[in-house]
């Protein structure tokens, strides 16, 4: 490490130093922070030394993955409604965390559900239950804490990622850099205590508008946030009043990691004031006669210092990551799992549990059942002789899984003489690149090859790549052209694959100038009629995704009325480079 690394390492750690401060005296009034890291020894020592910061009383609670909607918000206690006979209502993880700290594990995986509940929270300052017969409300206003682990394309949601002032990043911090937090949590307390009290002003508050707004970002929570950020900074300071370093560093430690754009020179405003000089003496006075007196005076000397300070804080690698972003944004996906979600009675993720008959199939939410089945037992007959609950089918509850189902993509490969003639080896070069993206996925490939007299499943679906191109580079090539046959073999496949629950896509390499008739007898118009006849049956059999990548030397119409019997869509191979090929797989795969 080189002493440029150490001193960028330990200005980082001051950075997170200061956050966690900022967060121990706002409190809820803050939102939460951001902790861009993954697992190590710098994330735990931070942890660590922000909980030295609060009371040794401070609740303290970590959301799992996981976490299901009952257990944030709470409901019925079902061990203690069953044992006293009556009611009882349980508080939630969320209520159990009121004014203390929240630590979201693995933030950037959280369900849109648990998302929402927390983004509810945050703005409302309270909890409130109704469920199951139970109706309470709690007081509820947590510190969040939330630990993003995403790489590439994995984020924390925009909604819960706005209501959080603060954000630092502990992934470039070297161990040698972790020190002690320079305040002990007395002092904290002393700041939390004047807080409130630290005045900002309206030209304060102005400028830090404009230079949000200067970086590219919209919502006005980011400046509300930055204002009490700065406000904490002050009180941290034991001063009562916000001053210009209090700005600088609130825009570096709120504005900046938000960034979506560089900041440009105010270049309007130099243009306005050089109007306004020219203006003659006169209408200058009628102007400033019109003016209401408690209007707030402009001050964008303040801001333009302000942004000024807020450039020299820049990241040296802020330009790189913003076109990173806008790269991630604009660019397709091309990792991950592709198929479609479908639900099951018995596979898959759990994703709750709704009122059905187990007796059909399902399987059995015991602890649901007796949820619901425990509000209703004062207004139920009891049985002599018998205790325990009176359970009736109306309180069957089973539980929904909902898995993804497997991709399979079947590649359907033209071996026939025209093609072997012109494009088999380049069409064999684009069914391996092709192979590869969809191993890439994790999806299954399918290889069917027609020559001769009929079509012939080279390799059943498989992950295997290496199975896929051994098959794919021992395909001979020669013989007549049994379109027909091919599409025939394809549809029938499709629909085996659907009836065991997958998902699948074709891909057909043709020159579409079928000479081979369904009862493999010759002719050329015959044919490319059956061929038609057979496309048509499978678009009206499935509605997979298609496409036909023509291997003649020049786009034919053969192949292009083919696709479109087929409803899928169509690509030329002399203009299907690798990247429009990989794009064109993508979109029929998902």
């Amino acid at each position: 490490m080189t002493d440029d690394d150490q001193a960028l390492g330990d200005q980082r750690w001051q950075d997170a130093a200061l956050a966690a401060a900022c967060i121990a005296v706002g409190g809820h009034a803050l939102g939460g922070v951001r902790v861009r890291s993954r697992a190590g020894p710098v994330r735990d020592e931070w942890l660590r030394a922000l909980r030295a910061l609060y009371p040794k009383d401070t609740p303290w609670r970590k959301v799992p993955v996981g976490c299901a909607s009952a257990r944030l918000l709470g409901g019925l206690d079902l061990a203690a409604t069953l044992q006293g006979g009556a009611l009882v209502a349980e508080r939630g993880l969320l209520a159990e965390v009121h004014e203390g700290v929240a630590l979201l594990a693995m933030a950037e995986r959280t369900s849109a559900q648990v998302i929402g509940i927390l983004c509810s929270v945050l703005d409302a300052g309270e909890v409130t239950v109704e469920r199951e017969g139970v109706r309470a409300q709690y007081l509820c206003r947590p510190t969040l804490v939330a630990l993003d682990e995403g790489v590439d394309d994995e984020a924390l949601v925009e909604t819960l990622r706005d209501r959080l002032a603060i954000e630092i990043v502990l992934d470039d911090i070297g161990i040698a850099s972790v020190d002690d937090f320079p305040w002990s949590h007395v002092v904290i307390e002393d700041a939390r205590s004047c807080f409130s009290s630290v005045i900002i002003e309206d030209q304060q508050v102005a400028a830090l508008c404009r230079a949000a707004d200067a970086f590219g970002l919209s919502s006005p929570r980011v400046s509300l946030l930055a204002a009490r950020v700065a406000r904490a900074l002050a009180a941290l300071d034991r001063r009562t009043s916000v001053e210009e370093s209090d700005l600088e560093v609130a825009l570096r430690l709120t504005v900046i990691p938000r960034a979506t754009r560089l900041p440009q020179a105010p270049e309007a405003e130099a243009t306005e004031e050089a109007q306004q000089d020219e203006s003659p003496p006169e209408d200058t006075e009628t102007n400033e006669a019109e003016e209401p007196e408690d209007r707030p005076a402009a001050a964008p000397g303040e801001a333009e210092r302000l942004l000024e300070a807020a450039k020299a804080q820049l990241p040296e690698d802020l330009l790189a990551q913003l076109m990173a972003k806008s790269v991630r944004r604009g660019g397709a996906k091309s990792s991950g799992k592709s198929g479609a979600q479908q639900r099951h009675k018995l596979r898959g993720r759990p994703m709750g549990s709704v009122a059905g008959d187990p007796r059909r199939g399902g399987r059995m939410d015991v602890i649901g059942t007796l949820r619901a089945a425990a509000p209703w037992q004062r207004l139920r007959p009891s049985r002599a002789g018998r205790s325990g609950l009176a359970i009736q089918s109306d309180d069957f509850r089973i539980v929904r899984y909902r898995q993804r189902s497997q991709s399979v993509t079947i590649f359907v490969v033209d071996a026939s003489g025209s093609s072997a003639l012109y494009r088999l080896a380049e069409a064999k070069g684009a069914v391996e690149l092709l192979l590869s993206e969809s191993y890439v996925r994790r999806d299954e490939v399918a290889l069917i090859a027609f020559r001769g007299s009929e079509a012939e499943l080279l390799l059943p679906p498989t992950r295997s790549l290496v199975r896929a191109k051994r098959a794919l580079s021992a395909l001979p090539g020669g013989g007549g052209t049994p379109l027909a046959s091919a599409l025939q073999l394809t549809g029938e496949m499709v629909e085996q694959l659907e009836r065991r629950g997958s998902t699948p896509s074709y891909v057909v390499f043709t020159d579409g100038r079928a000479n081979v008739s369904r009862d493999g007898s010759k002719g050329r118009e015959v044919a490319i009629e059956d061929a038609q006849q057979a496309a048509r049956h499978l678009r009206l059999q499935s509605s997979v995704s298609g496409l036909v990548i023509d291997t003649s030397p020049r786009p034919h119409r053969t192949a292009e009325e083919l696709a479109s019997a087929l409803g899928a869509r169509y690509l030329p191979l002399p203009n299907a480079d690798a990247e429009k090929l990989q794009m064109a797989i993508r979109r029929v795969a998902a």
